[in-house]
Order: structure tokens, then sequence, then C-alpha cells
């Protein structure tokens, strides 16, 4: 009888923590919700159409011209001045935290302009970007860079970007980009809370009809989310005309689509549109889960997220064409000869900067300057730290390099005050 009613009252304990923390998680979700609704800027719809220049950059003298190449060791005698205004559309987990990180070193490296978010890391994503949602934005400034995660409005974007911008972006394979949104956003998104078991993903993928919800909270992160973040419906049927119609959008903007799983040819045809220079594109991956979080997608499991992505399967597959034909058309020799050279470099680098050379467990990151952002609920995200040893003349970018977007944003004089606080806010609940 003791060991039942001791049974009975642990057991009441336990009900009274669980329902304790979910009343706290609820209130304290409610209120960071709350909190963001009430930062988001009013919409100026009349802010005066003052036309921006044709160009932020600043005057060529300031640049070194140099020679263009058609191998990696010979010139045409071409010179070219590097382009500095760039619109990166940046996507969700595509690696572009990585990149981010490129595009910030090269910011600063030329005094350039960025068109940062106020209050937060984001343009007030999911909702389409506005350009009031830029931090000190009046009619007719001109900025060199935006880069920021936005749902993308063209309309909005030119009307906040020089006329000779070049509009980047970067894809990856819908089946790797739907496991990666899922495990981290999945917690996120209500409607899964209800789907049963430990392996959540292949039950999802069983039928993802009948747990999906298109009009539940933060829905979107879990279909075609690329077609999302471009700011199309994600939630069309395929042979519908406006899915087309949004590619052809997408295609008539955007003049380099980088692919994550080429991310160093991605680079090299970087550097040639942009006349960059091999050192502009050093980096470390950012941002990258460990391996035994990761779901290792069956054959069959891979045709079903690609079926429910299929959208985003269609978009990937037609830039996946033209990517190698730019790569075809830049040189095959010459491509592998500088995809060697920057993984040569960026070794040299590994070694000069890295304790141990290579990224660790988020528990073992040594500075907290150097802690990732997480997911909900775990850990996953590895980071790195920084050699106490680096000679003097590699400290500054050593650092840069291993710096976490966030820690970079506020180095870079952004207010991340809400970013923050919903960091502190998870930690108080120990999600």
């Amino acid at each position: 009888m003791r060991e039942g009613r001791t049974m009975t009252v642990n057991q009441r304990r336990q009900w009274r923590s669980m329902c304790k923390g979910l009343v706290l998680g609820t209130v304290l979700t409610s209120c960071m919700i709350l909190l963001y609704c009430l930062s988001t800027p009013q919409v100026h719809f009349h802010l005066p159409e003052v036309p921006v220049p044709y160009s932020c950059a600043h005057r060529p003298s300031q640049f070194h011209n140099k020679l263009t190449t058609n191998t990696s060791q010979q010139t045409t005698g071409q010179t070219c001045t590097p382009k500095v205004d760039i619109m990166f559309m940046k996507t969700h987990k595509t690696a572009s935290s990585t990149f981010l990180n490129i595009l910030f070193r090269f910011g600063e490296k030329h005094r350039l302009t960025f068109a940062f978010p106020d209050s937060r890391n984001d343009f007030f994503y999911p909702s389409p970007f506005q350009r009031s949602q830029v931090r000190d934005y009046r009619p007719g400034m001109c900025f060199n860079i935006i880069c920021n995660h936005m749902r993308f409005n063209a309309p909005e974007v030119a009307k906040l970007l020089p006329t000779d911008t070049l509009y980047i972006t970067i894809l990856r394979d819908p089946a790797e980009l739907f496991e990666s949104s899922f495990h981290y956003f999945g917690r996120l998104v209500p409607f899964t809370w209800k789907i049963p078991g430990d392996d959540k993903l292949t039950e999802f993928l069983r039928d993802p009809h009948y747990y999906f919800d298109p009009e539940g909270f933060n829905s979107f992160y879990l279909k075609n989310l690329l077609f999302f973040d471009f700011g199309q419906d994600n939630t069309l049927e395929l042979d519908d005309p406006r899915v087309d119609q949004g590619i052809k959008f997408i295609i008539e903007r955007f003049e380099l689509v980088m692919l994550v799983e080429y991310f160093e040819e991605s680079l090299i045809l970087l550097k040639d549109a942009l006349c960059w220079e091999m050192d502009d594109l050093l980096f470390f991956k950012l941002n990258a889960r460990k391996g035994s979080t990761v779901s290792k997608l069956t054959p069959d499991l891979r045709a079903r997220a690609l079926e429910w992505n299929a959208i985003d399967w269609k978009l990937y597959q037609h830039f996946n064409r033209t990517f190698w034909k730019k790569v075809d058309s830049y040189g095959l020799k010459r491509m592998a000869e500088d995809v060697a050279e920057l993984r040569r470099r960026n070794a040299e680098m590994a070694n000069i900067c890295i304790e141990g050379g290579h990224a660790v467990d988020a528990g073992s990151i040594q500075e907290t300057a150097m802690q990732p952002w997480q997911p909900i609920g775990e850990k996953s995200i590895m980071g790195y730290n920084l050699k106490k040893n680096v000679d003097k003349a590699h400290r500054k970018l050593c650092r840069k390099m291993l710096t976490p977007e966030l820690q970079y944003l506020t180095e870079l004089g952004v207010n991340l005050w809400i970013t923050k606080l919903w960091g502190h806010v998870r930690e108080i609940i120990n999600w």
C-alpha cells in the first residue's frame, strides 16, 4: 500500500511539474510572439519615391583593378573592378550563414554600407520585406549590400538598392533541406507536436497530408521552403500555372544561383562574376550540425521528401542545369584548378586558426563569443575554438572567419535585442 501511495504521489508531482512547465512555456512563448509583433515597424505606404543612385560603389580609384583570367595561371590582359553592390537572398538551411561571413568580411574590407534589420537578425521574416524595416532607412539612401533573411519582395528591394546591383542566392537539394528544416524548426511548428513516435520525420513523410496544416503557425518551414522564401505560395499544386510563373520570376531577377552541394564551384563562379580575389572567398563551414543528429534518408524517404517538396525540386532542377552550363562556360579544367586552390588555402587557414583543425560540439566550445545559435531543445550545431597562439598577421582574420552570424552582426553594430531576449527565454524554460 505504501509503495502504491508513493508512486501516486510521485506521479502527481511529475504531472504538476509538467503542467507548470507547459503553462510557463505557453506564457513566455506568447509574450515573445507579442514582442515580435509589437516590434515590427509600421509600414510606410506613402514613403517618398526618391530614386537611388545607379551605383553605390566607391570611386574606381579606391579599388585595385585586376587582370581577368582564362586559366588559373594565365591572364587575358583585360582588367575589371570588383563589384560591390550585392543583393544576397539568404535562403534557409542552405549554408547561407557561411556565405554571410564571406560577405561581412568583404564589406568590412572595402568599407561598404550594409542594409541591416533593426532589433533582430532578419527582416521580420516571414512577413514580406519592406524597405522601412531597414535600420535608419530614409528614402534615397544608398546601400551596397543586403544579405539578412527576408521573404523576398522584389518591388521593395528594387526601391532600396542601386540599379547595378547583382542579385545572387543559393539553393540546396530539397530532400536534404527538408530534413534539416524539420530538425531545426520542427519544434516551432505546432502541428508536429501531435506526430507520434521518436522518428517524427519518417512518420510525417509516411502521410504528410494527414499531419500538415497549411494554415498552421510556422507551417511554411516544412513545405517548399525555398519557394516560400522567394515570396511565392508554397502550397500550390505542381501543375498550377503560378508555379512556372514563380520560377520564371526568380530566373529573371537572380543572375547567379549557387548550389550548396557544389559550394566551392559556386564561389569560383561568384569570384568570376564579381571580379573578386581568391582571398575574398576563404571560409570555414559555419552552423554545421553534428553528424549524429542528421537523419539518413533512405531512397524511399528521399523520394517522399522530394514529392512533398515538388515545387522546390522543380526549382532546384532548373538551376542545377543552368549552374553546370555556367561551369562549362567557365571551363572544366580551369574550374577544377581553382577549386583545388581554394581548398588548399582553406586547409592552410584551418591549420593556422582552428584548435585541433576541426569543428567541435557546442559543449566543447571554450569562448561564449564563438557559440552558435542552437535549435530549440538541443545543442546540435557545432562550432570552433580559436587557437591561442595564432600569429599577429592572422589573428584578426581567424577570429572573423570563426565568428558566428549573430555575434558578427553585433560587431557590425546591429542591435539584436529581440533575438537575444528570445535566446534568454529559451534558456529559462530549458528548451
